[in-house]
């Protein structure tokens, strides 16, 4: 154990990732206990398991909820969930290394690394340059937004000044760390014809869902494509493939049900698909009814939150680029290639088993959690997978059973979302009892595969 002045300290012998897991689980803890208290709420006082899967649907910028969030409650409740939310979104540690910064004006190399190891930066020294300009892009874009909705809830549904300016800054905060939490009860289905309430959010949930790296670099070398990272390339082609594909099926498929697109108008309908198509990046709004929805259109849905957003950003999933990594290793095997290139680069083989351990491991989440769930409840397969991928992938849509599940189940969910947010490598690493290398090599043999 590490020492401090000639004594051991718990806190030097922790590893960066469990740090990490640590803070998250702290704020957890200190957003459930402000959740339950009677000042929090209309009404009766909320349970354990409420104030739990709230706090950890808000810090995990998830979107899942259990009570009607504007009614259910308080002023108070709100701004806290919209706190955990903010804190979520940036990351607990980034968060507490910038205000450091701001507080002592240096880092201490364990801090730096800390923030090294959340923010995914290339070098110890990248992190007060890298923490500003992050801290910079999202008071920018969520003060942006923010503006935007709250004249058009103001002027356009006449929203009195003080409320427009507060669902302005809740909906630009929620949307741009991808959370999903919205102040009226059927969430935005009341606007999904309006593309002043839609687009800024759609645009605030894409920019968010991007990663803070790509933002960093497209603010810098927007024009220049040939000088973008592979990172860069991989998340903005991904992105556009995805929201395409996503709103072209979506539209289709919804475009003759009632209790969806069917009873709006043609702009209103391509403008809803759309919307169902960015959402599942990890953003959890909704301006359909999502119960309502075709099963095939849940499908694809899955597929879209499964996948996710870009990494280093508020989105969860898969991740773009983890998911276009194992595309192309595909492509690369089924032409006998030697090595698996993408875009023009060639990738290195630790990334490979980086790509294939995060889809096992998410896949064996998924199905665990799917198998508990269904022994635990009714419901069908095809809800009780969307429920979990959601809450793994940390989006939030909901096929409307999470309120009714058990608190057993709920549980589960709840541990997705953790699961989802820190990444399940990430937290796999924090809770390795040894991180030692094998000092040897065993003997090479190649079963057979297929």
């Amino acid at each position: 154990m590490a020492t401090f002045g000639g004594r051991p300290t718990i806190l030097r012998s922790i590893q960066p990732g469990q740090l990490i897991a640590l803070a998250f689980a702290g704020v957890l803890a200190i957003g459930t206990a402000l959740l339950s208290l009677p000042i929090a709420v209309h009404g009766r006082s909320a349970t354990f398991i409420e104030a739990l899967f709230t706090a950890t649907s808000a810090l995990c910028v998830t979107g899942h909820i259990v009570v009607d969030t504007p009614v259910f409650w308080s002023p108070f409740g709100q701004v806290v969930i919209l706190v955990l939310i903010q804190i979520g979104g940036f990351g607990v540690m980034s968060l507490a290394t910038l205000l450091g910064l701001f507080v002592a004006r240096r880092l201490g190399l364990r801090t730096r690394l800390t923030a090294v190891s959340e923010t995914h930066t290339v070098a110890v020294g990248d992190v007060r340059r890298v923490l500003t300009g992050v801290a910079l892009i999202t008071l920018t874009i969520e003060s942006a937004v923010a503006v935007l909705l709250a004249l058009r809830w103001w002027l356009g549904y006449g929203e009195d000044p003080g409320r427009a300016v507060w669902l302005g800054v809740f909906h630009s905060v929620s949307s741009f760390n991808n959370a999903g939490f919205a102040l009226f009860s059927d969430n935005l289905m009341g606007f999904v014809a309006d593309p002043w309430i839609c687009l800024p959010i759609c645009a605030s949930v894409i920019l968010g869902g991007l990663g803070f790296p790509v933002i960093m670099e497209l603010r810098k070398k927007f024009r220049f494509p040939r000088a973008w990272t592979l990172n860069t390339i991989t998340v903005v082609v991904g992105s556009i493939v995805l929201l395409v594909v996503g709103a072209v099926v979506l539209t289709i498929l919804e475009w003759s049900n009632p209790a969806t697109l069917g009873a709006l108008d043609p702009a209103g309908r391509v403008l809803g698909g759309f919307t169902a198509s960015v959402m599942p990046r990890t953003a959890g709004f909704n301006s359909i009814d999502v119960s309502q929805m075709h099963p095939a259109s849940w499908l694809v849905t899955d597929i879209l939150m499964f996948i996710g957003g870009g990494p280093a950003g508020t989105a969860g999933g898969l991740k773009i680029t983890t998911f276009a990594v194992l595309f192309f290793i595909i492509v690369a095997e089924l032409r006998g290639d030697t090595a698996v290139n993408m875009f023009g680069k060639r990738l290195p083989r630790s990334t490979h088993r980086e790509a294939l351990t995060v889809a096992l491991l998410s896949v064996a989440l998924v199905i665990g959690a799917t198998l508990a769930i269904m022994l635990m409840t009714d419901y069908s397969l095809d809800r009780v997978v969307f429920e979990v991928i959601s809450a793994f992938a940390t989006v939030g849509l909901s096929t409307g059973i999470t309120a009714s599940l058990p608190p057993a189940a709920q549980a589960i969910l709840i541990v997705l979302m953790f699961i989802g947010r820190l990444g399940p490598v990430a937290l796999g690493s924090a809770l390795a009892l040894s991180t030692q290398k094998r000092q040897y090599e065993l003997p090479k043999e190649r079963p057979i595969i297929g």
